[in-house]
């Protein structure tokens, strides 16, 4: 089982490069940074976490300059999105970047992709929030293609593009990792539609039934990884007996104290799960 951390990566919080480092130094296998471009100040959307959206989505480093930060800076650490809003953004920038942030860090990049909750960003985008989930399909395609073939093409409903040619490709083969975000009704069906791994947030008792349920129904192998999860040495025995590979904490956008707090909890409840 793999231990990471996650941080919505805010300029008053501990900095991307800096945390990238500690996190490396104790042992952790990666860091995972969210992202919201924006948030509009009239929104009807409710935030799923119930209440007022705390003032950390707003506050949000750029993804892939964070995740660049961090990169650049430790030698180990895989660096992913948790997750990338695609819908929200150009596919072939995205592989370009994606692709850019691979080769700069010797192959250590994963792509979390997902929908979103947020209709009013989505639509300040120009997405159509009825018509995210296939938008999400097809922009992951085409950006799978960008990264395999020298010369690529991709005709989908709502992506469309004949014959380019962008490097540098991935180091990764076939492609960095691109996992798939979200607790959905339908998550799973793209999952086996065009992801390699799961990674829900943590939700007791239901993502443990609907991931043995994927895992038995999908014809190639599929890796579950969750985000969220707390330090709780008896969740992370319950996930790690699952068969949930990858188990990622979230980090306070705070200070270095109050970071390095937070991984002495979990660093303690993972200890204790394993009997240590």
């Amino acid at each position: 089982m793999d231990t990471g951390v996650a941080i919505f990566p805010t300029h008053y919080a501990m900095d991307p490069s800096s945390l990238a480092r500690l996190v490396e130094d104790r042992g952790h296998e990666s860091l995972w940074f969210p992202e919201h471009t924006h948030i509009p100040a009239a929104r009807q959307t409710p935030y799923p976490g119930g209440g007022d959206l705390p003032r950390r989505y707003a506050h949000t480093y750029d993804l892939f300059v964070a995740m660049t930060a961090a990169a650049v800076v430790t030698s180990r650490l895989r660096v992913g999105s948790g997750i990338c809003l695609l819908i929200e953004r150009d596919p072939i920038v995205t592989a370009k970047e994606v692709a850019s942030i691979d080769v700069l860090s010797g192959g250590r990049v994963e792509l979390g992709v997902g929908a979103g909750w947020n209709r009013e960003e989505m639509a300040n985008h120009g997405t159509d929030p009825r018509r995210r989930m296939r938008l999400l399909q097809e922009r992951v395609e085409a950006i799978k293609a960008i990264w395999s073939q020298e010369e690529a093409s991709y005709h989908g409903e709502l992506v469309d593009f004949e014959r380019i040619w962008s490097w540098p490709k991935p180091l990764q083969r076939p492609h960095p990792p691109v996992l798939v975000g979200g607790n959905g009704p339908s998550v799973t069906e793209r999952v086996l539609a065009f992801g390699d791994a799961w990674m829900p947030n943590y939700a007791r008792g239901e993502i443990v039934e609907r991931a043995r349920a994927l895992v038995a129904g999908a014809d190639r192998p599929i890796r579950l990884e969750v985000m969220g999860v707390p330090a709780d040495p008896r969740v992370i025995t319950e996930l790690e007996e699952a068969g949930f590979a990858r188990l990622v904490h979230w980090l306070p956008s705070a200070g270095r104290s109050r970071i390095e707090r937070a991984l002495d909890d979990f660093e303690a409840a993972v200890a204790d799960a394993h009997g240590e």
